[in-house]
């Protein structure tokens, strides 16, 4: 794009300046801050074009940007992060020469907005403060200084092939999980060399990427008990919740929550780690839950519990192809009391090496027990259950401990009847709405970490609950057959049957599950 002369201005133009404007210029240099109020305009949504008169929870951003080389930042929504950080970045292209800006948002146009409040304060300054613009795109910005501002969507591949000097990340929590990992993954190496990085996003899940480089950033006691103003990762963090503007007072938040719900409130103005999807749990509960580690591992079996005689156990197995794609999961439960006992999760093993676990945690089970308890497992039988059918059957289900339980014949076509168990629609809708009912009355303990970021992730796709981009529901679904099985023991185990009955008397009172017009 050309450079439009009357709204930029001449690079490399030789000009004179008065001794008041050489003073100017020295305390714009010297003071970021300084320069945002006294010269940068903004477009207010209400007010229209007015100077930018900073916040006090403003002037802190801006602080936190400028004092520190690593800085993230969670703020409340619409508290004007966008202009405060157009304003700095200005300023550091400006005042810094032979710098190279990036600005990643999770959307491109994000990052565009970002660079249309920066084109607005740039046109709008004085010009004897202005540098001089070689090139001046929607995307890229370039000061005769050498400097330059790039703008681009949140990809693996975004900044590759940049010197970065500064990284802005804008809305870093809303990037997809596996993109954000890859991206940070491959930003940091460049920070490395002396790059700066400022990250600022309203939050969403507890363990994206954002959360954990936030989580790090509050960790600021060293190992001498010493406390320090940035954390273990080397960021800086602060804070904006809602009521640090200075127009929002108690009256406003409260016909706000009435306008989007608590759940959102929290989320958007209060800036709590509450899942933004429309999960299955309810995203309050699952921000409230807490996981643990396992107290034991066997091979790549994790184990949250010892086996204790006198139970039941269901062990519950998702098969999968094993070439790398999906992964194959088992669940283990013990009952009464829906305890998680132990997990496996794994996507390079095999349809035979699947069954191979299974029956080695139906063996430990039996061995810890001396045999005193009932164990039952199952496999989905759905398209590649069918494989995992025939390895039971060519392997001897007697040499898998317990009863293999498959669904009552009642529940399909008796001439199409198989072993295991059979998801449709209908079936996975049921499940979903006892796991939901169990997990949300503390019914069933959800121990697993992994198990607890995965239903972060289950969400509701049209009529039906699956994972959300990106993600996978394996250990879900694993569960999920856990349910259909533990319904299906209740049958015939008296004290299973006791320790569920309430809800097997309620279902019509149970909240309703997603559903289309179709």
């Amino acid at each position: 794009m050309a450079v439009n002369d009357k709204l930029t201005k001449t690079p490399y133009k030789t000009e004179k300046y008065t001794e008041q404007q050489l003073v100017e210029l020295a305390k714009c240099a010297n003071d970021p801050k300084y320069f945002m109020r006294e010269h940068c305009y903004i477009q207010h949504p209400t007010k229209g074009r007015m100077k930018f008169d900073l916040y006090d929870f403003q002037d802190d951003l801006v602080d936190c940007y400028h004092n520190n080389r690593y800085s993230i930042a969670m703020l409340a929504r619409q508290m004007g992060k966008s202009t405060c950080a157009a304003g700095y970045l200005l300023w550091y292209a400006m005042f810094n020469p032979d710098q190279t800006i990036l600005i990643a948002a999770h959307k491109y146009s994000g990052a565009s907005e970002i660079m249309q409040r920066i084109r607005f304060a740039y046109e709008t300054l004085p010009d004897f403060i202005r540098a001089g613009v070689t090139a001046y795109n929607k995307g890229s910005l370039e000061f005769d200084n050498g400097s330059r501002i790039v703008a681009q969507s949140t990809t693996e591949n975004t900044g590759r092939g940049l010197s970065i000097s500064l990284a802005y990340l804008d809305e870093f929590a809303f990037v997809r999980p596996n993109i954000a990992k890859e991206f940070w993954t491959s930003l940091s190496p460049t920070l490395a060399t002396g790059g700066k990085c400022i990250i600022t996003s309203t939050p969403n899940m507890d363990d994206d990427q954002f959360a954990q480089i936030w989580m790090e950033a509050e960790k600021k006691i060293d190992e001498y008990g010493n406390e320090r103003t940035e954390g273990r990762n080397g960021f800086a963090n602060i804070l904006v919740k809602w009521d640090k503007h200075p127009e929002r007072d108690q009256d406003w938040a409260t016909v706000e929550e009435g306008k989007i719900g608590e759940e959102r409130f929290r989320r958007e103005h209060n800036c709590e780690f509450i899942a933004f999807d429309e999960t299955l749990i309810d995203s309050i509960k699952l921000s409230n839950m807490e996981a643990r580690d396992p107290y034991a591992t066997l091979g790549q079996v994790r184990w949250y519990r010892p086996i204790a005689k006198n139970h039941v156990y269901t062990i519950a197995l998702d098969p999968s192809l094993g070439t790398g794609g999906d992964n194959s999961a088992i669940q283990v439960y013990q009952m009464p009391g829906m305890k998680q006992v132990a997990e496996w999760m794994h996507n390079r093993t095999t349809v035979q090496g699947q069954i191979k676990v299974l029956r080695e945690i139906a063996q430990y089970i039996e061995t810890e027990t001396s045999g005193q308890c009932e164990i039952y497992y199952s496999v989905e039988n759905n398209t590649l259950g069918e494989a995992a059918l025939v390895v039971i059957e060519e392997q001897g289900e007697e040499t898998i401990p317990g009863t293999f339980l498959s669904e009552s014949k009642s529940h399909g076509n008796a001439r199409r009847y198989r072993r295991g168990f059979t998801t449709t629609h209908k079936s996975k809708i049921t499940a979903c709405s006892k796991l939901k009912h169990w997990v949300e009355t503390e019914k069933l303990e959800i121990a697993s970490k992994n198990l607890l970021r995965e239903l972060k992730t289950f969400i509701s796709r049209g009529n039906s609950y699956a994972a959300k981009d990106g993600e996978h529901d394996d250990l879900v679904m694993s569960l999920v057959l856990v349910i259909r099985m533990c319904m299906e023991v209740s049958r015939y185990e008296e004290a299973a049957f006791d320790y569920l009955q309430d809800d097997f008397e309620d279902d019509d009172g149970m909240e309703p599950m997603p559903f289309s017009l179709l």
